[in-house]
């Protein structure tokens, strides 16, 4: 058994290498996960742990829930089941590390229900759920809640934290629309820093901590604006028309980065501070393939990053710049998982 089990993983990660081989900013590629819908990995600060949500059926999880990830124990192991910091109750989403280490931060709908909340579905459309029971927690590494951050009527969630470690951007409709705001690292000083008809969601921040980078759907004809405010109503958005902006942490000098059509999400800073990685599927002719590319802050220079499977979402650099974490359905098995892998990074 032990002969063939190392003999399969030894094939496992031959074949990531031959498949990834093409993709020349992506070097020594490693799965890190292993079944299940796993997503949105983010680098503690020391770049050594990840956290992320998975709803692996094999953990005995019905929705997504939280999880913290050693990632050179993941890259060896893949047996390797990472400790969980959510309750376990409700729905979580999008989790980030405290810059001490020692906390995670993370949005659940579980004070309203410890049932997942259901999946919404309109015929003919792909829809996110907006769940108004979301607010945005603290819990250390063993999982007890320290802190709850949010706690208003309405969607709180897609928080990200600065690298200086002092200020928050999260996503919430409090004012009646999905608008990017900022607090600080414990809570206070909540403000609202877009003002755009749209939704304004999945931020974060520059290198240096100035500027943020985020995707926007915002209509503008009248059809698109009536439907996204009928959408908004039932807790619901479209996420199929979206660019990219970036702006100063205060919300002004707003520009946008991306004119693509089609979805374009998950959007992080390189390390350099002047591109910018992300998913798109505006090259497909499908819709859903969505791939990794990377452009000049000013919208220039857009390059293809990744061009296996359909499916590569929610990059993030380490903090030192040498690795990339994301979302991929490659290697999955003609399966429908969507693992994490981890690669070094080659400008």
């Amino acid at each position: 058994m032990t002969t063939k089990l190392t003999i399969l993983t030894g094939l496992i990660f031959t074949a990531i290498t031959a498949i990834a081989q093409d993709e020349k900013h992506l070097k020594n590629l490693k799965m890190l996960t292993h079944g299940g819908d796993n997503a949105e990995a983010y680098f503690s600060f020391d770049g050594k742990y990840a956290s992320f949500q998975s709803n692996n059926a094999k953990w005995g999880l019905k929705c997504d829930q939280i999880f913290n990830l050693d990632i050179e124990k993941a890259a060896k192991d893949s047996t390797y089941k990472p400790n969980m910091i959510s309750s376990g109750k409700g729905r979580t989403t999008c989790s980030y590390f405290l810059k001490d280490g020692k906390h995670i931060l993370y949005a659940s709908t579980h004070k309203s229900n410890d049932d997942c909340p259901p999946v919404p579905e309109i015929k003919g459309k792909y829809l996110w759920a907006v769940y108004k029971s979301f607010d945005i927690y603290i819990a250390d590494l063993e999982g007890k809640i320290t802190k709850q951050l949010t706690d208003t009527e309405g969607y709180d969630a897609e928080a990200t934290v600065s690298p200086k470690g002092d200020k928050i951007v999260f996503t919430s409709d409090r004012s009646g629309d999905l608008e990017l705001w900022t607090m600080d690292i414990d809570g206070k000083n909540q403000k609202q820093i877009t003002f755009g008809l749209g939704y304004d969601g999945g931020a974060f921040f520059s290198p240096d901590g100035k500027k943020l980078v985020f995707r926007s759907s915002r209509p503008t004809e009248e059809a698109d604006v009536k439907e996204y405010k009928e959408l908004l109503a039932q807790g619901l958005v479209a996420p199929t028309a979206m660019e990219l902006y970036t702006c100063n942490v205060d919300g002004s000098d707003l520009k946008q980065v991306t004119h693509l059509g089609k979805a374009n999400w998950a959007p992080f800073y390189h390390p350099g501070g002047n591109k910018i990685i992300f998913s798109s599927n505006h090259h497909s002719k499908k819709g859903y393939d969505f791939q990794l590319f990377m452009v000049n802050e000013d919208g220039t220079g857009l390059e293809q990053i990744t061009n296996q499977s359909i499916f590569n979402a929610f990059p993030m650099f380490s903090p030192n710049g040498k690795k990339l974490i994301f979302s991929s359905n490659r290697t999955n098995g003609g399966t429908r998982d969507t693992n994490l892998f981890i690669a070094d990074w080659v400008d």
